[in-house]
């Protein structure tokens, strides 16, 4: 009954006229920004809390937090589209998405993407309702030498997103970790790989070097071809939604990655990009020989959307039950909560109750309207593809290079992402897959952070990542992976070893 009770307050909370006007507003700025590769929600949400000063709490909040969730909506959609991943968490969503829509199904990726991140947040979203602060707890028996192994993990699951050779493979996820070591020390303060410029003092920027490799790399491809073979849409488009074998195919795969996503969005360090990437190596696992993930696969949609929706949502459960920000994000939003005088932590459910059930309402109401805009657009968005390509790739690169100067108002932003372009372009040609690179180059740092902290805290003792059993299950995983990789030498292919084990 309690429950109940608390639903019935966030309901009367989140359906006054100005709560749900701050709910739609905020989701629409924030499916806008997924679209505009390069703004981004972090700085978007720093941009507007100054405007939050004049808002009460609750229509403050819930507007905050439609940007953040409304952001995975439309990050997919220039994924699917161009090859350009609005996000971090759509990287993933390039490999099957843009395929998908060069075979003419542009149509059914969008909208499984938007269904997809509907029932995933929905299903998030009753999660928090229901063991919230137990999920917290979770985040609890995790410490840096965890958050290190997990991360380890993921690299070394990393060669399984990649096609064609493991060496290849293997090489594109270090050239990731160095790139990602460029700037900074956070420890030292000494600057490394900067080569005395001062503009690389910050290390290399996300969105230039992602929208080089994947965008300018295509469009520069493109460009080699004749003019005849330059759409991007390589058959004739059919459907505008997905067929009733598309929503069985993907049913699972969304459900699955829900619960992925919603327990790894609890982890601090893990979030939707991390969520996004294992819920695609899972469901390419499960597929197994089944599966034709990398040309077009709707699950290699479905996925990775639902993954990152579902942990956009739960990563406001510690930030809701302990105060402790699970990202940059939930940083920003414990921000927000103490502009307004509200101490983030666990009293927040008994000395502002209105507050915290309003916010938990309103993520299921976001998520209704942004599937309820989102769907009708499809069509629109699809036209995008018969555009002739002589007028939309200047738009794209314009598009791009746009994206990239705002976000620190730098002309050298533009030219990184030019020569990552040219890399991208010389890569694809060698037949290197460039997602594990930039798999590497987002977990890196966190990566070294972790493995730095968890050895000053022993004084170099690196035992510690063994005697601890999380950690140590962890790397025992990897361990296992590294070794089925290697099988192929007896003579069956990497891609077999994988689906088999």
């Amino acid at each position: 009954m309690d429950i109940l009770a608390n639903l019935a307050l966030g309901l009367s909370t989140t359906f006054t006229p100005i709560n749900l006007a701050m709910c739609l507003t905020g989701g629409v700025i924030g499916t806008l920004i997924g679209v505009l590769p390069g703004i981004g929600p972090i700085a978007t949400i720093a941009m507007l809390l100054p405007l939050t000063f004049s808002l009460p709490p609750e229509g403050a909040l819930i507007m905050l937090a439609g940007i953040y969730y409304g952001a995975q909506y439309g990050g997919s959609t220039t994924a699917i589209l161009v090859n350009i991943p609005g996000e971090a968490s759509s990287v993933i969503t390039t490999i099957d998405g843009y395929q998908m829509a060069r075979n003419g199904r542009a149509g059914p990726a969008l909208a499984i993407a938007g269904i997809g991140s509907f029932v995933a947040g929905s299903i998030a979203t009753a999660l928090i309702v229901a063991v919230g602060p137990s999920l917290a707890g979770l985040a609890l028996y995790f410490g840096a030498a965890e958050y290190f192994s997990l991360m380890a993990l993921g690299l070394v699951a990393a060669t399984v997103l990649a096609n064609g050779d493991l060496v290849k493979a293997l090489g594109m996820i270090f050239v990731g970790l160095l790139l990602g070591l460029v700037g900074t020390d956070v420890n030292t303060g000494a600057q490394r790989f900067t080569f005395n410029l001062n503009i690389l003092a910050d290390g290399l920027g996300f969105v230039p070097l992602a929208m080089g490799m994947f965008g300018l790399a295509e469009i520069i491809n493109n460009l080699g071809h004749p003019a005849e073979q330059r759409s991007l849409v390589t058959k004739r488009i059919t459907g505008l939604f997905p067929t009733r074998a598309d929503l069985k195919a993907s049913a699972g795969a969304v459900l699955r990655s829900t619960a992925l996503g919603s327990v790894l969005g609890v982890l601090p360090g893990g979030g939707p990009t991390l969520a996004a990437f294992s819920a695609y190596v899972l469901e390419k696992k499960i597929a197994g020989t089944s599966g034709t993930f990398g040309k077009g696969d709707i699950r290699g949609v479905a996925a990775p959307e639902a993954a990152n929706n579902a942990a956009a949502q739960t990563s406001f459960i510690p930030m809701l039950t302990l105060g402790l920000p699970s990202n940059a994000i939930m940083a920003l939003m414990i921000g927000a909560m103490t502009i307004h005088g509200i101490a983030p932590g666990p009293q927040v459910m008994t000395s502002n109750p209105s507050l915290f059930w309003g916010l938990i309402v309103s993520m299921w109401v976001g998520n209704l309207m942004l599937l309820v805009i989102n769907l009708p657009m499809v069509g629109v968005w699809v036209q995008l593809l018969k555009v002739p390509y002589r007028i939309l790739f200047p738009a794209i690169v314009l598009f791009c290079s746009t994206g990239v100067y705002v976000i620190g108002l730098s002309v050298f932003e533009v030219y990184v992402m030019a020569a990552f372009g040219l890399i991208g372009l010389a890569l694809a040609r060698c037949g290197c897959d460039p997602v594990p690179l930039l798999l590497g180059f987002i977990l890196g740092p966190m990566m070294e952070e972790n493995l730095r902290r968890a050895l000053l805290i022993t004084n170099g003792d690196a035992s510690i990542f063994l005697s601890r059993p999380l950690s140590a299950v962890f790397l025992a995983l990897a361990a296992l992976l590294i070794c089925l990789a290697l099988l192929p030498s007896l003579g069956r292919k990497r891609e077999q070893v994988f689906q088999e084990a």
